[in-house]
């Protein structure tokens, strides 16, 4: 099928640098876009067509309406919109004018960013499990002020295992918090985005606010709490059901976690990869699973996920050709238990 669609003054600047974001609807949806003098011209399969038909109408409106759009929030908005039926540019927006979370509006940028945000809604127990750069943690901050602030919770408790990077730092100077201040930095640099510094100091004297390491969580009740764990995959399996189990009456806790880094030294097994398999079922549990698709950096780091995952994918199976090689017995056990 061919349509046309009158152009309004604007909807050029939807096609961005060197027209990715209209090779992005192209691939997603399997159709043709061209650009005319007074017109689009799109060519495809009809449900394809009515639908890019959709998306560039809901652009136009919305930059007449004077929406103004960043070319990595529109990427991103268009991701969503390609990929979910359900979805459109005007709905994002308008859930995005909603959702106030503190100083900030933040609308989710993914498919995956929505079903996160909706279970962190609906459930008292999410894991947010994904590559760095899909706002796993940023999401889940920003959740949990938006409930401090509506009142649904009187505390945020955010804690993270204290497990250098591959680095030895040595001894850091000063006072407790000034040790573990650098570990928890990432979680006071979401925070800050979302409420004013001097408010958050406020916060943190009176403890309404708590950044803390995991091990400072250890024998406690968390209740009336919004709590996040962050690098999960840096705790032992121990501590994660340490942690889990702090959960008190009235309160919701989010594990955030990247499986692909690990700085566990020892050969200890992560915490979250044992979760996974105990808790998948459990009622009142949602698991939620990023991807590089789900990437809102700097798309260059969309790469570098990607890359990273292919090269893990031949190591692994080029250590499972020379076990077959070597005990072809062992090699079929360890397939069926990595399946």
């Amino acid at each position: 099928m061919r349509s046309t669609v009158q152009i309004s003054r604007g909807i050029e600047s939807l096609f961005g640098t060197r027209d990715e974001n209209v090779r992005l609807i192209e691939s997603a949806l399997n159709v043709r876009v061209q650009l005319r003098t007074d017109a689009v011209e799109i060519e495809g399969a009809d449900a394809a067509v009515v639908r890019t038909g959709q998306i560039l109408s809901d652009y136009a409106d919305l930059v007449a309406e004077g929406q103004v759009f960043t070319n990595g929030d529109l990427n991103s908005f268009l991701r969503v919109v390609t990929a979910d039926p359900e979805a459109s540019l005007r709905g994002l927006i308008e859930s995005g004018k909603q959702r106030a979370f503190g100083k900030k509006l933040i609308t989710p940028k993914t498919v995956m960013q929505r079903r996160y945000v909706d279970a962190i809604e609906h459930s008292d127990l999410v894991f947010g499990i994904g590559p760095a750069g899909t706002g796993k943690t940023y999401l889940a901050v920003a959740m949990a002020v938006s409930a401090l602030l509506s009142k649904q919770v009187s505390r945020i408790i955010l804690t993270r295992p204290a497990v250098e990077a591959g680095e030895r730092l040595g001894f850091l100077p000063g006072t407790l918090q000034e040790k573990i201040d650098p570990y928890l930095r990432p979680l006071y640099d979401a925070l800050h985005e979302m409420v004013d510094v001097e408010k958050v100091e406020k916060l943190l004297e009176r403890n309404t606010i708590e950044i803390a390491p995991l091990a400072f969580m250890r024998g406690r009740t968390l209740n009336d709490a919004f709590i996040i764990m962050d690098e999960a995959q840096n705790c032992t399996p121990e501590q994660m059901k340490m942690i889990l189990t702090r959960q008190g009456f009235n309160s919701k806790m989010v594990v955030t976690g990247d499986p692909t880094q690990v700085d566990l030294g020892g050969g200890h097994r992560s915490g979250l990869a044992e979760v996974v398999e105990v808790l998948r079922g459990v009622e009142g549990v949602q698991f939620v699973q990023f991807d590089d698709r789900d990437v809102v950096r700097h798309p260059l780091v969309q790469r570098i996920v990607r890359a990273y995952e292919r090269y893990n994918q031949r190591i692994g199976a080029d250590r499972q050709m020379a076990l077959k090689l070597s005990d072809p017995a062992a090699a079929e056990t360890n397939a069926n238990v990595t399946s």
